[in-house]
């Protein structure tokens, strides 16, 4: 049956584009002008400038309200954007549009795990950039709705011991969850697997009961794509990616699964953003499969069942995904969320209701309600509900 009026859909990935005195407006005086701010080039564009370099807007980024035949990777400026993509009233109203109830946003400028502050050469500096961005989303962003958006926070990766005080900051200020990267090593950390590194950033989100966020790419790795050696005669057209997405959460589930570490912090929860569903009961075989046979002699537990685990510590989360949503059983109805991607490019805005019913159409009321609105709810500890 369709999706219900009573309904309350909330996206657990959506994407913020920051305005242009977001860092300059918070950053201290001495290093406003090292700081991130938008200038325009000589062709035209806005693009940040952070540390003497350059990044430009992902035309991808934000379109919202555009054809697909106008889709581009070309550098865009604000007045190509719809105001929602980075004014939070103009987002309400959009979100009314689309009818969808709430929103967890993700950065757009420092990446999806804040990869662009890790890489960044002046730590001093990229520490106040964080708590800048985190101060925005709760102070600006958030501000105007709380109850409809919800804020989320990124870490300095770069130190657990400042990421875990930064944890413990977030909380007080109500943030409900953390970006962190879905694969560390790509940006030159240790592992999941290394037993003390990140020890103390995981017993202070288990204290803080805030789940941790790995949205696809947050490491820095894009299938078939490199930002750092783009070469125009052999790199794969960036359509790899986007249709290989879930790969990169594949692994990360995996990593995480025999690491260890789920067994050490029982609490942590992990939330798998924009990697889609549909795979999951396959890797949930293939985990146990390689389980059976292998715990005997490797260094994984031999009484943890990995499907066992991840029904646990893990949701799924999809935007458009009928293969995984007729597969819901295999995974866990209660393992199950839902994304509305909004301004980028896999994005049904301004029909994501009417597309997530028609996903959801064979869904009894009650499992399509936990699906939308529910499961979040608890995970996020959002007040309301039907």
């Amino acid at each position: 049956m369709p999706l219900q009026d009573w309904m309350k859909i909330i996206s657990v990935d959506d994407h913020v584009i920051e305005h242009p005195q977001v860092w300059q407006d918070r950053l201290p005086e001495a290093h406003r002008e090292q700081g991130p701010q938008i200038i325009e080039t000589a062709e035209g564009h806005h693009v940040w400038r952070y540390e003497d370099q350059l990044y430009p807007q992902i035309g991808l980024n934000a379109v919202a309200g555009k054809p697909p035949s106008e889709y581009g990777m070309e550098p865009v400026r604000y007045d190509q954007m719809i105001p929602g993509c980075y004014d939070p009233a103009e987002r309400i109203k959009d979100m009314d549009i689309d009818g969808v109830h709430g929103a967890l946003s993700f950065p757009s400028f420092p990446g999806f795990g804040g990869g662009v502050f890790q890489r960044a050469k002046d730590k001093e500096l990229a520490l106040e950039c964080v708590r800048a961005w985190n101060d925005f989303q709760v102070e600006e962003w958030c501000a105007g709705d709380p109850g409809r958006l919800i804020p989320l926070g990124i870490l300095p990766t770069w130190d657990p011991q400042l990421a875990a005080t930064e944890v413990e900051r977030l909380a007080r200020l109500g943030t409900r969850a953390v970006s962190f990267p879905d694969s560390p090593v790509p940006l030159g950390l240790p592992s999941f697997h290394h037993p003390t590194h990140w020890e103390v950033l995981w017993q202070a989100l288990e204290a803080a009961d805030l789940p941790v966020c790995l949205h696809f790419g947050a490491g820095g790795y894009v299938p078939g794509f490199s930002f750092q050696n783009p070469s125009p005669t052999d790199m794969a057209p960036f359509a790899v990616a986007i249709a290989t997405f879930s790969t990169n959460l594949m692994w990360s589930t995996a990593d995480l699964v025999y690491s260890g570490l789920l067994q050490r912090h029982p609490k942590l929860k992990f939330m798998l953003s924009e990697g889609g569903i549909g795979w999951i009961p396959y890797l949930l075989e293939r985990l146990d499969y390689t389980w059976e046979r292998h715990r005997w002699y490797q260094n994984i537990s031999r009484t943890d069942r990995p499907s066992d685990l991840f029904r646990k510590h893990f949701w799924g989360c999809f935007i458009d995904d009928v293969h995984g949503v007729n597969s819901r059983e295999l995974i866990g109805v209660e393992n199950i969320l839902i994304e509305v991607d909004y301004p980028h490019s896999d994005s049904n805005w301004p029909n994501s209701r009417k597309r997530i019913a028609e996903n959801l159409i064979n869904v009894p009321d009650h499992e399509a309600h936990r699906i939308v609105e529910l499961n979040a709810r608890e995970l996020l500890r959002l007040d309301g509900g039907r």
